[in-house]
């Protein structure tokens, strides 16, 4: 059995090998008594040590490794401190809460509610979220549907007012800040769902605070809809209680979008080049899988590539090798909505009604 060292684990398999990294989305997945355990309370211990004097967490981190150092905690303006980006914030929330609930500890139930009064006081009068908080110049400040970072504060929240395990230790006021939070986020979402000539289509990865807009992010993120950000936007209204007329709408529009962007007859492969490196190309193929775009250009929905010279191109294979491989302009994210999720959803709402 592997031992516990500062919160990793020792790897049990590979003599000599050191501490294996903890630290991920798939801590939240484990037995409900392997909370109260050494190793779990370990690694809470590391992650509180990140939090940050406003109450968030880093990106980019790894929260399982105890810093040694002060210099080990990120701090405001390294870039990755006070962040919602990348699951930052939100997982050690989640996992801070499961650690709490198993042991009954203050001192996680303490840090959690200091991470939902920093969500609180991030949240913009429109309801929507910023990638970071304190705001940060850039696209940092724009509302961020980018990599689900404002679904994920969304779907926190909504369990946190819901009272239920593990999150039933939440003080009732606390509890109705998170309902009315919730209730301004799915507000924005239908505010910023773009229309094309009237009709509703989908989202983009981030929206201007101001103006609501789709917006740039980096040099080759541009004001666009989204194929990958729809989607967790889309499960995440599908997953609120009695849904109202505007939210069934909206996602009745989004799938529709979707369904109309899909791109056939064209296979995503992972090629080695002759000099060793590995290479995403677009191969045509009638059978090849529904696949869908990172970007559609907003007029008309043509999927757009993009270098770091922010030029628009409209063919995958005219964009240079470095960002053709080492960005997911394309992918299958709607593939499971589409065929499973989306049917099920509409299948519950007419037996409700």
């Amino acid at each position: 059995m592997a031992a516990l060292i500062e919160g990793y684990l020792a790897d049990p398999f590979t003599p000599g090998v050191g501490p294996v990294r903890l630290w991920g989305r798939e801590l939240l997945d484990r037995d409900p008594d392997w909370y109260g355990s050494e190793e779990a309370i370990a690694i809470a211990d590391a992650v509180v040590r990140y939090q940050s004097y406003q109450g968030g967490w880093p990106k980019s981190t790894d929260l399982a490794r105890p810093p040694l150092t002060e210099g080990d905690v990120p701090r405001a303006g390294d870039g990755r401190a006070n962040s919602l980006d990348n699951d930052a914030t939100t997982v050690p929330m989640a996992y801070l809460a499961r650690v709490a609930t198993a042991t009954g500890d203050f001192a996680w139930r303490a840090a959690f509610n200091r991470g939902l009064d920093y969500l609180f006081a991030a949240q913009y009068d429109n309801g929507g979220w910023p990638q970071f908080w304190p705001l940060r110049d850039g696209y940092y400040s724009r509302i961020t549907y980018n990599d689900d970072a404002m679904v994920n504060v969304l779907n926190l929240l909504r369990d946190v007012a819901s009272g239920e395990a593990p999150y039933a230790f939440v003080d009732d006021k606390r509890r109705q800040q998170a309902a009315e939070a919730v209730a301004r986020g799915i507000d924005c979402i239908l505010r910023t769902q773009v229309r094309q000539d009237g009709r509703l289509t989908a989202w983009g990865a981030q929206h201007d605070e101001n103006t609501l807009a789709p917006a740039w992010a980096r040099a080759y993120e541009p004001p666009s809809l989204s194929g990958n950000e729809t989607v967790g936007i889309l499960a995440f209204l599908m997953s609120l209680d009695d849904p109202s007329p505007d939210v069934i709408a909206a996602v009745d529009a989004g799938v529709a979008w979707l369904q109309e962007v899909a791109i056939e007859g064209q296979r995503l492969d992972l090629v080695h080049n002759p000099d060793g490196r590995l290479e995403r190309i677009i191969t045509p193929d009638p059978d090849a899988p529904l696949l869908w775009a990172r970007f559609y250009e907003l007029e008309t929905n043509r999927p757009l590539f993009l270098d770091r010279d922010s030029v628009y191109r409209y063919d995958f294979s005219e964009i240079g090798y470095e960002r053709r491989s080492g960005y997911n302009y394309h992918g299958h994210w709607p593939a499971e909505l589409l065929a499973d999720d989306y049917p099920a959803w509409h299948e519950l709402l007419e037996n409700h009604n």
